[in-house]
Protein backbone atom coordinates (compact mmCIF):
# COMPACT_ATOMS: atom_id res chain seq x y z
CA UNK A 1 0.00 0.00 0.00
CA UNK A 2 1.18 3.59 -0.40
CA UNK A 3 -0.99 7.09 0.01
CA UNK A 4 -2.10 9.35 -2.61
CA UNK A 5 -4.27 11.98 -3.38
CA UNK A 6 -7.55 10.99 -4.94
CA UNK A 7 -11.18 12.48 -5.79
CA UNK A 8 -14.46 10.95 -5.86
CA UNK A 9 -16.48 13.66 -7.36
CA UNK A 10 -15.50 16.62 -9.57
CA UNK A 11 -15.60 20.55 -7.43
CA UNK A 12 -13.24 22.77 -5.96
CA UNK A 13 -9.93 21.67 -4.06
CA UNK A 14 -12.33 20.20 -0.96
CA UNK A 15 -12.57 17.53 -2.89
CA UNK A 16 -9.43 15.92 -2.78
CA UNK A 17 -8.74 13.14 -0.28
CA UNK A 18 -5.48 11.68 1.35
CA UNK A 19 -5.78 8.08 0.88
CA UNK A 20 -4.06 4.44 1.04
CA UNK A 21 -4.02 2.52 -2.31
CA UNK A 22 -2.89 -0.41 -3.47
CA UNK A 23 0.96 -0.10 -5.13
CA UNK A 24 0.80 -3.05 -7.66
CA UNK A 25 3.86 -4.72 -9.63
CA UNK A 26 5.18 -3.48 -12.79
CA UNK A 27 3.22 -4.66 -15.56
CA UNK A 28 5.26 -4.89 -19.14
CA UNK A 29 6.33 -1.52 -20.52
CA UNK A 30 6.04 0.03 -16.84
CA UNK A 31 8.14 0.62 -13.90
CA UNK A 32 7.72 1.80 -9.97
CA UNK A 33 8.31 4.77 -8.87
CA UNK A 34 9.20 6.17 -5.01
CA UNK A 35 8.23 9.94 -5.64
CA UNK A 36 10.58 12.23 -4.01
CA UNK A 37 9.51 15.55 -5.70
CA UNK A 38 5.92 15.75 -7.54
CA UNK A 39 5.11 19.58 -9.71
CA UNK A 40 1.98 21.61 -9.03
CA UNK A 41 0.00 22.32 -12.23
CA UNK A 42 -2.67 24.16 -13.21
CA UNK A 43 -3.76 21.26 -15.65
CA UNK A 44 -4.35 19.05 -12.12
CA UNK A 45 -7.10 21.87 -11.19
CA UNK A 46 -8.91 21.24 -14.71
CA UNK A 47 -8.95 17.45 -14.17
CA UNK A 48 -10.20 17.98 -10.43
CA UNK A 49 -12.99 20.29 -11.56
CA UNK A 50 -14.08 18.04 -14.52
CA UNK A 51 -13.02 20.82 -17.06
CA UNK A 52 -10.79 17.62 -18.29
CA UNK A 53 -13.29 15.03 -17.44
CA UNK A 54 -11.45 12.19 -15.84
CA UNK A 55 -12.65 8.58 -15.07
CA UNK A 56 -13.80 8.83 -11.41
CA UNK A 57 -12.67 8.41 -8.60
CA UNK A 58 -9.08 9.41 -10.05
CA UNK A 59 -5.68 9.82 -8.57
CA UNK A 60 -4.21 13.35 -9.56
CA UNK A 61 -1.36 15.08 -10.76
CA UNK A 62 0.92 14.60 -14.60
CA UNK A 63 4.54 15.75 -13.09
CA UNK A 64 6.87 14.26 -10.89
CA UNK A 65 10.36 13.24 -10.13
CA UNK A 66 11.64 9.93 -8.11
CA UNK A 67 14.00 6.64 -8.25
CA UNK A 68 12.65 3.83 -9.47
CA UNK A 69 12.27 0.81 -7.55
CA UNK A 70 11.05 -2.27 -9.79
CA UNK A 71 10.63 -2.61 -13.58
CA UNK A 72 8.88 -4.78 -15.78
CA UNK A 73 9.51 -6.92 -18.32
CA UNK A 74 10.96 -5.54 -22.02
CA UNK A 75 12.22 -2.41 -19.77
CA UNK A 76 15.30 -1.55 -21.43
CA UNK A 77 16.71 1.91 -21.23
CA UNK A 78 15.37 2.39 -17.41
CA UNK A 79 16.62 0.59 -14.36
CA UNK A 80 16.63 0.28 -10.43
CA UNK A 81 17.40 3.27 -8.61
CA UNK A 82 17.51 5.37 -11.88
CA UNK A 83 16.53 8.96 -10.88
CA UNK A 84 13.53 9.65 -13.14
CA UNK A 85 11.10 12.19 -14.01
CA UNK A 86 8.14 13.20 -16.14
CA UNK A 87 5.52 14.93 -17.22
CA UNK A 88 2.00 13.31 -18.96
CA UNK A 89 0.92 10.15 -19.06
CA UNK A 90 -1.98 8.65 -16.61
CA UNK A 91 -2.90 11.24 -13.92
CA UNK A 92 -1.54 9.67 -10.36
CA UNK A 93 1.86 11.61 -9.53
CA UNK A 94 -0.06 12.78 -6.62
CA UNK A 95 1.11 9.45 -4.17
CA UNK A 96 4.05 8.63 -2.39
CA UNK A 97 4.86 5.80 -4.93
CA UNK A 98 2.92 5.01 -8.62
CA UNK A 99 3.31 2.85 -11.48
CA UNK A 100 4.14 4.56 -14.83
CA UNK A 101 4.55 3.33 -18.43
CA UNK A 102 7.97 2.98 -18.49
CA UNK A 103 8.60 5.12 -22.18
CA UNK A 104 7.42 8.53 -20.55
CA UNK A 105 10.24 8.20 -17.83
CA UNK A 106 13.43 10.50 -18.52
CA UNK A 107 16.84 9.89 -16.72
CA UNK A 108 17.64 13.16 -14.69
CA UNK A 109 21.23 14.38 -15.42
CA UNK A 110 23.67 15.09 -12.97
CA UNK A 111 23.91 18.44 -11.54
CA UNK A 112 19.64 18.90 -11.69
CA UNK A 113 17.93 18.06 -8.37
CA UNK A 114 14.64 16.18 -7.88
CA UNK A 115 13.11 19.02 -6.79
CA UNK A 116 14.19 21.20 -9.32
CA UNK A 117 13.18 18.05 -12.14
CA UNK A 118 9.95 17.82 -10.60
CA UNK A 119 9.11 21.43 -10.59
CA UNK A 120 10.62 22.08 -14.58
CA UNK A 121 9.16 19.30 -16.45
CA UNK A 122 5.62 20.10 -17.42
CA UNK A 123 6.49 23.62 -17.54
CA UNK A 124 9.80 23.63 -19.21
CA UNK A 125 9.14 21.16 -21.54
CA UNK A 126 5.66 23.37 -22.23
CA UNK A 127 8.09 26.22 -22.77
CA UNK A 128 10.23 24.30 -24.84
CA UNK A 129 8.04 23.42 -27.69
CA UNK A 130 5.93 26.75 -27.94
CA UNK A 131 9.02 28.70 -28.52
CA UNK A 132 10.69 25.89 -30.78
CA UNK A 133 8.01 24.10 -32.50
CA UNK A 134 4.70 25.94 -32.58
CA UNK A 135 6.18 29.17 -33.05
CA UNK A 136 10.15 29.24 -33.79
CA UNK A 137 10.90 32.39 -32.50
CA UNK A 138 13.77 34.25 -34.07
CA UNK A 139 16.23 36.79 -32.74
CA UNK A 140 14.94 40.35 -32.72
CA UNK A 141 11.18 38.91 -32.71
CA UNK A 142 9.11 40.77 -29.94
CA UNK A 143 6.23 38.42 -28.56
CA UNK A 144 3.40 38.78 -26.19
CA UNK A 145 3.23 36.42 -23.04
CA UNK A 146 0.42 36.03 -21.28
CA UNK A 147 0.94 35.39 -16.89
CA UNK A 148 4.52 36.15 -17.60
CA UNK A 149 5.29 35.18 -13.42
CA UNK A 150 3.51 32.35 -13.29
CA UNK A 151 5.31 29.17 -13.43
CA UNK A 152 5.61 28.91 -17.80
CA UNK A 153 5.81 32.38 -18.20
CA UNK A 154 9.11 32.55 -15.69
CA UNK A 155 11.06 30.25 -17.96
CA UNK A 156 9.79 31.27 -20.81
CA UNK A 157 11.16 34.68 -20.34
CA UNK A 158 14.94 33.81 -19.38
CA UNK A 159 14.66 31.32 -22.36
CA UNK A 160 13.05 33.62 -24.60
CA UNK A 161 16.01 36.56 -24.00
CA UNK A 162 18.92 33.67 -24.43
CA UNK A 163 17.32 33.82 -27.36
CA UNK A 164 17.21 37.29 -28.26
CA UNK A 165 13.44 38.02 -28.17
CA UNK A 166 11.94 40.97 -26.11
CA UNK A 167 8.87 39.65 -24.35
CA UNK A 168 5.82 41.73 -23.75
CA UNK A 169 4.22 40.03 -20.62
CA UNK A 170 1.05 40.59 -18.77
CA UNK A 171 1.00 40.41 -14.97
CA UNK A 172 -1.86 40.81 -12.12
CA UNK A 173 0.15 43.13 -9.69
CA UNK A 174 3.51 45.61 -9.50
CA UNK A 175 4.91 42.89 -7.77
CA UNK A 176 4.57 39.99 -10.22
CA UNK A 177 5.84 42.49 -12.40
CA UNK A 178 9.01 43.19 -11.00
CA UNK A 179 9.46 39.75 -10.85
CA UNK A 180 8.70 39.58 -14.19
CA UNK A 181 11.67 41.72 -15.55
CA UNK A 182 14.20 40.02 -12.78
CA UNK A 183 13.38 36.79 -14.81
CA UNK A 184 14.08 38.73 -18.24
CA UNK A 185 10.53 40.14 -19.14
CA UNK A 186 11.12 43.24 -21.25
CA UNK A 187 8.21 45.44 -20.75
CA UNK A 188 5.65 43.39 -17.71
CA UNK A 189 2.43 44.81 -18.28
CA UNK A 190 -0.12 45.00 -15.04
CA UNK A 191 -3.44 43.89 -17.09
CA UNK A 192 -5.58 45.06 -14.18
CA UNK A 193 -4.26 48.29 -14.50
CA UNK A 194 -3.67 49.20 -18.21
CA UNK A 195 -4.77 48.03 -21.54
CA UNK A 196 -2.29 45.35 -22.93
CA UNK A 197 -3.94 45.94 -26.66
CA UNK A 198 -2.41 49.72 -26.27
CA UNK A 199 0.89 48.46 -24.79
CA UNK A 200 1.31 46.07 -27.35
CA UNK A 201 0.42 48.70 -29.76
CA UNK A 202 2.67 51.56 -28.90
CA UNK A 203 5.79 48.80 -28.37
CA UNK A 204 5.34 47.20 -31.58
CA UNK A 205 4.97 51.57 -33.26
CA UNK A 206 1.36 49.75 -34.47
CA UNK A 207 2.54 46.43 -35.87
CA UNK A 208 1.35 43.88 -33.52
CA UNK A 209 3.10 40.84 -32.97
CA UNK A 210 3.72 38.11 -34.53
CA UNK A 211 2.61 35.72 -31.78
CA UNK A 212 0.43 35.51 -28.67
CA UNK A 213 1.31 32.52 -25.97
CA UNK A 214 -1.77 32.12 -23.79
CA UNK A 215 -2.35 30.35 -20.75
CA UNK A 216 -4.90 32.11 -19.72
CA UNK A 217 -8.07 31.57 -21.93
CA UNK A 218 -10.97 33.11 -21.64
CA UNK A 219 -10.69 36.18 -19.88
CA UNK A 220 -7.18 37.03 -22.61
CA UNK A 221 -8.43 35.40 -25.73
CA UNK A 222 -10.10 38.19 -28.00
CA UNK A 223 -8.28 41.03 -26.72
CA UNK A 224 -4.88 39.25 -28.04
CA UNK A 225 -6.05 38.87 -31.41
CA UNK A 226 -6.01 42.47 -31.53
CA UNK A 227 -2.08 42.39 -30.49
CA UNK A 228 -1.41 40.11 -33.62
CA UNK A 229 0.01 41.51 -37.03
CA UNK A 230 -1.47 39.82 -40.23
CA UNK A 231 -1.03 36.38 -40.51
CA UNK A 232 0.07 36.07 -36.62
CA UNK A 233 -0.63 33.07 -34.98
CA UNK A 234 -2.79 33.06 -31.65
CA UNK A 235 -1.38 29.87 -29.23
CA UNK A 236 -3.33 29.17 -26.63
CA UNK A 237 -2.30 26.53 -24.38
CA UNK A 238 -4.45 26.89 -21.12
CA UNK A 239 -7.63 28.36 -19.67
CA UNK A 240 -6.55 29.88 -16.27
CA UNK A 241 -9.20 32.11 -16.33
CA UNK A 242 -12.11 29.53 -18.22
CA UNK A 243 -12.68 28.06 -21.29
CA UNK A 244 -12.35 30.19 -24.15
CA UNK A 245 -15.69 30.69 -25.74
CA UNK A 246 -16.73 29.28 -29.42
CA UNK A 247 -15.40 31.58 -31.93
CA UNK A 248 -17.04 32.31 -35.74
CA UNK A 249 -13.92 32.05 -37.63
CA UNK A 250 -14.74 34.82 -39.68
CA UNK A 251 -13.40 37.29 -36.91
CA UNK A 252 -10.11 35.83 -37.88
CA UNK A 253 -10.52 37.10 -41.07
CA UNK A 254 -11.57 40.54 -40.22
CA UNK A 255 -8.31 40.98 -38.13
CA UNK A 256 -5.44 39.93 -40.56
CA UNK A 257 -5.89 36.50 -41.65
CA UNK A 258 -4.79 35.21 -38.23
CA UNK A 259 -4.05 31.93 -37.29
CA UNK A 260 -5.39 29.97 -34.13
CA UNK A 261 -3.42 26.83 -32.53
CA UNK A 262 -4.38 25.15 -29.00
CA UNK A 263 -1.68 22.89 -28.36
CA UNK A 264 -0.76 20.47 -26.19
CA UNK A 265 2.53 18.77 -24.50
CA UNK A 266 1.22 15.11 -24.84
CA UNK A 267 0.86 15.85 -28.66
CA UNK A 268 4.38 17.36 -28.99
CA UNK A 269 5.80 14.80 -26.83
CA UNK A 270 3.83 11.89 -28.02
CA UNK A 271 7.07 9.97 -29.33
CA UNK A 272 9.63 8.56 -27.28
CA UNK A 273 11.68 10.51 -29.73
CA UNK A 274 9.73 13.78 -29.33
CA UNK A 275 9.52 13.52 -25.28
CA UNK A 276 13.83 12.62 -25.26
CA UNK A 277 14.30 15.89 -27.78
CA UNK A 278 12.28 18.11 -25.82
CA UNK A 279 13.99 16.98 -22.32
CA UNK A 280 17.57 17.08 -23.60
CA UNK A 281 16.96 20.78 -24.77
CA UNK A 282 15.08 21.52 -21.55
CA UNK A 283 18.07 19.77 -19.50
CA UNK A 284 20.54 21.58 -21.34
CA UNK A 285 19.61 25.32 -21.23
CA UNK A 286 18.60 24.81 -17.49
CA UNK A 287 22.20 23.33 -16.83
CA UNK A 288 23.75 25.89 -18.64
CA UNK A 289 22.22 28.69 -16.25
CA UNK A 290 20.73 30.78 -18.89
CA UNK A 291 17.32 29.44 -17.65
CA UNK A 292 17.10 29.04 -13.93
CA UNK A 293 13.96 26.86 -12.47
CA UNK A 294 12.30 29.78 -9.42
CA UNK A 295 10.56 27.41 -6.77
CA UNK A 296 8.54 29.50 -4.60
CA UNK A 297 6.49 27.25 -2.79
CA UNK A 298 6.63 23.82 -1.39
CA UNK A 299 3.75 22.02 0.25
CA UNK A 300 3.50 18.21 1.78
CA UNK A 301 1.59 16.30 -0.59
CA UNK A 302 -1.07 15.55 1.93
CA UNK A 303 -1.87 19.23 1.80
CA UNK A 304 -2.58 19.49 -1.93
CA UNK A 305 -6.16 20.88 -1.38
CA UNK A 306 -4.16 24.11 0.07
CA UNK A 307 -1.87 24.09 -2.63
CA UNK A 308 -5.04 24.17 -4.97
CA UNK A 309 -6.89 26.82 -3.26
CA UNK A 310 -3.31 29.30 -3.47
CA UNK A 311 -2.71 28.33 -7.05
CA UNK A 312 -6.29 29.55 -8.08
CA UNK A 313 -6.19 32.77 -6.07
CA UNK A 314 -2.74 33.96 -7.81
CA UNK A 315 -1.19 33.59 -4.37
CA UNK A 316 1.62 31.55 -5.87
CA UNK A 317 4.39 32.43 -8.58
CA UNK A 318 7.04 30.21 -10.13
CA UNK A 319 6.96 26.92 -9.35
CA UNK A 320 5.50 24.51 -6.79
CA UNK A 321 6.59 21.34 -5.67
CA UNK A 322 4.89 19.00 -3.48
CA UNK A 323 6.85 16.65 -0.86
CA UNK A 324 5.53 12.83 -0.10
Amino acid sequence: MTKAIRFHQTGGPEVLRWEDVELKDPGPGEAQIRHTAIGLNYLDTYHRSGLYPVPLPSGLGSEGAGVVTAVGPGVKDIKIGDRVAYAGGPPGSYAEARVMPAGRLVKIPAGIDDQTAAAMMLKGMTTQYLIRRTYKVKKGDIVLFHAAAGGVGLIACQWLKHLGVKVIGTVSSDEKAALAKKHGCAWPVVYTRDDFVAAVKKLTKGKGVPVVYDGVGKDTFMKSLDCLRPFGLMVTFGNASGAVEPLNLGVLAAKGSLYVTRSTLFTYTASREDLLATARDLFRVVKSGKVKIRIDQTYALKDAARAHTDLQARKTTGSTVLIP
